[in-house]
């Protein structure tokens, strides 16, 4: 996103498009601009409603998707994909809505054992979901916000029934859309479902409590029920985060590491590729010499602390070491961002790292840089100099404003 703002989701309650649609409708963002979306992708299939409401008696706003076609088709993610690519949307809007119709199909497909595109979404497809996805998106865009956090989700507990049978909650999707994110039961029921576990997992760029930042809007979306003695709502706060020292900004993380002597050399890139899609921020090799002079690698990973017993299993059920050591540590990460830069007649992200606001760091992703150079035929290292020429010469440079066209990274 490019906008200024950043947006911090309160899904302490559970979470679910319609009530995150609910609550950046309530903060402010313009339903008008929402509706204008959606009927881009589904025409006059939906009508979009908001009306306040109660939950445990906090004022909500209730958003409302009534599809006017009594029985809507189911869709998978192929017609879904198609559906938004022919929508005259704006381009932000497209792209993180086919995102987060990606990571739902990914995890379905996961959960059901078939091919993404294949995926039928059932009620997560049906039309009142695509409103939602579309409409948050839509309403993050027009509401001027670029960055996205969220605290822990509530998912919930017991059992429900769907159109694959009675499962248990957290559904399997839902299960599978947490992976490495910080969660709890909350309460009894489904507190949070498919589509709105792959909103926040999708738009939302860290896990973490309220950041400091000033407030500007706040707005809270209501749930369909209204459970007593718990308000079923999500909240998203709204404004600028707010310069900190590096103590308020760093994030708590553990490494873990093993000295293995022992492995066949071939399965290092397999390891160190399976802990990072398990969720590791970062997973290397060090070369060492053990006892009796025998050469070795420290195997080092570096997680948030949720993820510490997740990956120790893995590295131990991936390789042949005997011990895993794990020590805190504390992390303090520039932010990160990426701006297209035309290389040729090829586009090349430069991934630049900032604070404030302020270029530290730039560096063209490399492979951009040899995807470009073998469609051109070229050398790599030429390729390479000039996409650091070129965004250089776009202003991207250390010391200059971060430019409204980046994206986050």
């Amino acid at each position: 996103m490019t906008g200024y703002r950043h947006a911090w989701i309160d899904a302490s309650a559970g979470v679910a498009g319609d009530m995150l649609l609910g609550a950046l409708l309530d903060a402010g963002a313009d339903i008008a601009a929402v509706r204008g979306a959606v009927e881009s992708v589904l025409g006059d299939a939906v009508r979009i409603h908001a009306r306040p409401v109660t939950r445990a008696g906090l004022r909500a706003l209730r958003a409302e998707v009534d599809p006017t076609d009594p029985d809507p088709p189911h869709r998978t993610w192929r017609d879904i994909r198609e559906l938004l690519d022919r929508a005259p949307l704006r381009g932000e809007v497209r792209a993180h809505a086919t995102a987060v119709f990606a990571r739902l199909a990914t995890a379905e497909a996961h959960v059901h054992g078939i091919a993404e595109d294949e995926v039928h979404f059932h009620e997560v497809g049906a039309l009142d979901s695509v409103a939602d996805v579309v409409g948050c998106c839509a309403a993050l865009v027009d509401l001027g916000v670029g960055t996205v956090s969220a605290g822990a989700v509530a998912l919930g507990a017991g059992r429900v029934r769907t159109q694959h049978g009675e499962l248990p909650v957290p559904v399997p999707a839902v299960l599978e859309l947490a992976r490495g994110w910080p969660v709890h039961a909350g309460g009894t029921g489904e507190l949070a479902t498919p589509t709105g576990m792959a909103l926040l997992r999708t738009l939302a760029e860290a896990g973490e409590d309220l950041p400091a930042m000033r407030v500007d809007l706040v707005g809270v979306g209501a749930g369909r029920r209204d459970v007593p003695g718990r308000a079923n709502v999500v909240r998203v706060v709204l404004g600028t985060r707010t310069a900190a020292t590096p103590e308020t900004t760093g994030e708590p993380a553990v490494l873990l590491e093993a000295n293995i002597d022992d492995l066949d050399p071939r399965l290092w890139p397999g390891v160190l590729s399976g802990l990072l899609r398990s969720g590791a921020a970062d997973a290397w090799l060090v070369p060492i010499a053990m006892k009796k002079g025998r050469p070795a690698h420290t195997l080092t990973v570096l997680c948030a602390p949720e993820l510490g017993g997740l990956l120790r299993e893995q590295i131990f059920r991936e390789t042949s070491t005997l011990g895993v050591r794990e020590s805190p540590r504390h992390k303090v990460a520039l932010d990160r961002a990426f701006v297209d830069i035309a290389v040729g007649e090829a586009c090349v992200a430069v991934k630049v790292a900032h604070r404030g606001g302020v270029i530290l760091q730039v560096m063209p992703e490399f492979d951009d840089v040899v995807a470009a150079a073998r469609k051109a035929g070229r050398p790599e290292r030429v390729v390479l100099q000039e996409a650091a020429a070129a965004a250089a010469a776009a202003g991207v440079t250390v010391g200059a404003v971060l430019p409204a066209a980046a994206r986050p990274a």
